[in-house]
């Protein structure tokens, strides 16, 4: 924001503040971050490396061991069952697909988050219909 005091140069009102509190023998509390200009090399370094920190602890704490089992598992279960898909078009039926969706249903691990969770349970209720319509 800008403000005008007089004649002359278009000044900041940080800046103008500053001055009046100066001549009004006010102290004011300033920090170096403040007296650099808004562009400067360290405003601008201080705040992507600090984004960048903030979003790796995220990804790091966001996911526990159960969730990464979970989500390996579902991404087991899904390409089985696109497996499935594939031969039932191509008009074959293959007995060790429906022998390893067999054996990944029997231990599905549990996830933490809830919605990991949920989508997980929708795979597993889609691979239990698979086999029903199969009668395995």
């Amino acid at each position: 924001m800008s403000t005008i005091d007089g004649i002359g140069q278009a000044q900041s009102a940080r800046a103008a503040a500053r001055r009046k509190a100066a001549r009004d023998g006010v102290a004011s509390f300033r920090t170096a971050e403040a007296d650099a200009p808004v562009g400067s090399a360290a405003s601008a370094s201080v705040a992507p490396a600090s984004l960048a920190s903030m979003l790796a602890l995220q990804e790091l704490g966001g996911e526990t061991g159960e969730d990464r089992q979970a989500r390996r598992h579902g991404h087991l279960l899904l390409g089985v069952l696109s497996e499935l898909q594939r031969e039932l078009l191509g008009g074959s039926g293959d007995r060790a697909a429906l022998e390893r969706l067999t054996t990944l249903l029997a231990a599905v691990p549990r996830a933490t988050d809830r919605r990991l969770g949920a989508m997980v349970s929708a795979i597993v209720v889609r691979a239990r219909v698979e086999l029903a319509r199969r009668q395995v």
